[in-house]
């Protein structure tokens, strides 16, 4: 007999700036595939939240960076056509500046890129990363 999934899980985002940039990733598995997200992803059992931040930023992006700020929880929330839920995540951003490494994609990612903030517009992205970029720019006072 299969084990239900419990409901929330914990997930992690990282929102980092290279000077005016805002580090995105490409998600490379469905059903996110070809969208676009902040650096991200689960938290592991006994793994302290803002650890799971930084390790999933590395995984992803091969960059480092000084996550010192929370920008937010958000949720993302998912159903199946029958209206049974598949998907709730309660996902916590952290952001801050670039320390090190060169942005390329690995783990999850298909491809990531620097952006400017201001010139997102045409992407497809994961719910609430527009809010959570301009979030950030405020707390980290960009």
């Amino acid at each position: 007999m299969a084990v239900p999934q419990q409901f929330p899980r914990l997930g992690v985002s990282a929102c980092v700036f290279r000077g005016a940039e805002v580090l995105l990733i490409q998600r490379a598995k469905p059903p996110l595939a070809g969208v676009w997200s902040l650096p991200g992803g689960h938290v592991e059992p006994g793994e302290a939240v803002l650890d799971a931040a930084a390790r999933e930023l590395r995984e992803e992006t091969g960059v480092e960076a000084s996550l010192s700020h929370l920008v937010g929880l958000y949720d993302m929330i998912r159903h199946d056509a029958e209206g049974r839920l598949t998907v709730h995540y309660a996902i916590a951003c952290y952001a801050g500046p670039w320390t090190a490494g060169e942005a390329t994609a690995g783990g999850d990612a298909l491809s990531v890129r620097w952006a400017d903030p201001a010139q997102l517009g045409g992407m497809a992205f994961t719910p609430h990363v527009r809010e959570a970029i301009a979030r950030a720019k405020l707390l980290l006072t960009l």
